[in-house]
Formats: structure tokens, sequence, C-alpha cells
């Protein structure tokens, strides 16, 4: 468990608060105490801006090892919630359910529908949609966040319409604690059909599928880079497509990739931050395209990923 904290630690930025619903007057973080079934026993914060109309999108956004739900400010979303007007939920672990209060990606149970951690998710998505008419909905996080939205999307492909996996790894890459140790690093290698029968085999869905956007550090030692490879496979197989890109450009001044289906619509899109370690890509300052505030493994890399996200997810 000792080598699962390595996948982050975080500096608070801001305060979070807690409080049973959004408060009428100025929006801000805020904890809801009931939400409907929680086997997963996390608890539930999210960030609503003031007077946002119904038919609106939804962010989960996961936070990482000894993180808590204020990631969701680091990380530039509560901001851009803000700006582009849109909710997001941010769950947050517990050290009762594991004691560096990383999400349980490695645990068959938590990432099993309908059951552990993906269900409890799954909960606090559907009373933000009962309670603010919010629309199309989708996942993203950083290290066991980011292995948490893999699960969360083979889970539940038909409550997501999208992922942003951030330094995170495939879906069912490891079944117990000890075997997460040798998926972070050096990462394991599977072929792509090998890694989309594990997320066929999750629900007895077969399409659409959520598109999956994936970014990593070249220079990342806690979670290698290999991962990004190995998600990239297993999501273009679940969309029937091959792991050979149809477009390669740059973004920001970092490599890019798209994969396209047999349609030619974006299925999988890959951002590789060269010389970037383990951490969350930010862009701080007041341009457009700028958010995030930099902190322990959340890096000034003049990249925002969130922004980034949510341009792809047209948010």
């Amino acid at each position: 468990m000792r080598a699962l904290a390595l996948l982050l630690s975080i500096v608070s930025m801001t305060a979070l608060s807690a409080g049973p619903a959004p408060s009428a007057h100025a929006a801000t973080v805020t904890e809801v105490w009931a939400f409907g079934s929680n086997p997963g026993n996390l608890r539930m914060f999210r960030y609503v801006p003031d007077g946002l109309p119904a038919g609106r999108p939804l962010v989960v956004v996961l936070h990482g090892c000894t993180q808590d739900a204020r990631y969701g400010t680091s990380s530039g979303w509560v901001s851009l919630a803000d700006r582009l007007r849109f909710a997001v939920v941010l769950p947050q672990q517990q050290s009762v359910n594991n004691a560096n209060r990383c999400f349980n990606w490695f645990q068959a149970f938590d990432t099993s529908r309908g059951h552990g951690e993906v269900a409890s998710i799954a909960s606090m998505v559907a009373r933000t949609r009962a309670d603010f008419g919010t629309s199309a909905t989708y996942a993203t996080g950083l290290s066991a966040g980011g292995a948490m939205t893999s699960a969360l999307l083979a889970t539940y492909p038909d409550v997501f319409a999208g992922g942003g996996v951030v330094a995170g790894l495939p879906f069912g890459c490891a079944t117990s604690a000890f075997d997460a140790y040798a998926c972070m690093n050096p990462g394991r290698d599977l072929t792509a059909r090998q890694w989309g029968d594990k997320v066929r085999a999750a629900t007895g869905h077969r399409g659409p599928w959520p598109t999956m956007t994936v970014w990593h550090g070249t220079a990342d030692g806690t979670v290698a880079v290999a991962n990004q490879r190995e998600v990239v496979e297993q999501w273009t197989d679940v969309h029937a497509t091959d792991a050979t890109s149809d477009v390669t450009d740059t973004v920001a001044g970092y490599p890019h990739a798209v994969y396209r289906n047999s349609s030619g619509s974006p299925v999988v899109e890959t951002h590789t931050v060269t010389g970037m370690g383990h951490g969350q890509p930010v862009d701080p300052g007041t341009a457009t395209h700028q958010c995030g505030t930099p902190t322990a493994y959340v890096l000034d890399v003049n990249a925002c990923a969130a922004w980034y996200l949510a341009q792809r997810w047209r948010l």
C-alpha cells in the first residue's frame, strides 16, 4: 500500500466548504450528505454555478491518492465550470476505505457495475441530474483518479459520454493491491483485443461507447507512460478501430494524436507532455486557454489539461 501513496500528494490551495446543499447566493463547493446508494462509502462534493440552466453538462472530477475534493480547484475544473457554465461532481475517498485515500481502482468489488465505488459515483451523477437537470456527463481524474475514470467508463458506458485519464491506467489492469504495483510501473503489456475484452465483459453494453482522451508525461516515474499506449489500445479496440493514429500534430507545443472510427469521428485522443513527471498539467493565467493552480503534482507546463478536455467535450 505504501507504493500507492506515490500516486500523489497535494497541498490544498483553497478552502473547501461543507454543507447540505448549494447556497442560493454565491456558488461554492459544497458537500451533499445524502445522495442515494453509497456502497463504496465515498463522500460527495459538487460545484454548481449560480443560475445554471437545465441541460448543461456535468463533469466528474476524481482526485489522486492522499488528495481530496480540492483537487477540483487546483486542476482548474471549478473555475472552468464558472466560465463555461457546467456542473462538477467531486467524489472524495475516505481513509477508512484506503489508508492513503486512493480510489480503489485495483479492487474488483469497487470497479464492478452496481457495486463499490463506481456505484457510489453513479449515484452522485444521478442525484445531480435530478437536482439540476444536467445532461451529457464526463469523467476525468489524476493518477488513481485517472484509473478510476477508466473504470467508470467501462462499467457505466451508458452514463458517461467521454473520459479524460491523466497519468492513469487502463481498466482491468489489476484486481488487487499487489497487482497494482506492476501495472503502475513498468505497466502491463496486453494485446488490444485483451484490453478491449475487459471493457466488453464489464457490462452487457454494446455501444455507443464513451470517447477517451489520455494525458501523460514522458518523465513519469510513478505511473509509466507505457500505460498511455495500453489505454489507447483498450479504447480503440472497444471502438472497433486500430491503434494507429489518424492525426498527429502538436497542441500547446506537445505531441498530440487522434484516432478516428470508421465513420471518421474522433474516439480516442492522446496528449503526451514531453519531460513532465507525474502530475496534472496546468497553465495558470487569465487567457482563454489558461486554468489551474500549480502545487505538488499539479504542474505548470503551459498546457491546462482541463481546458483542452473541455474543448474536446464541447462544454
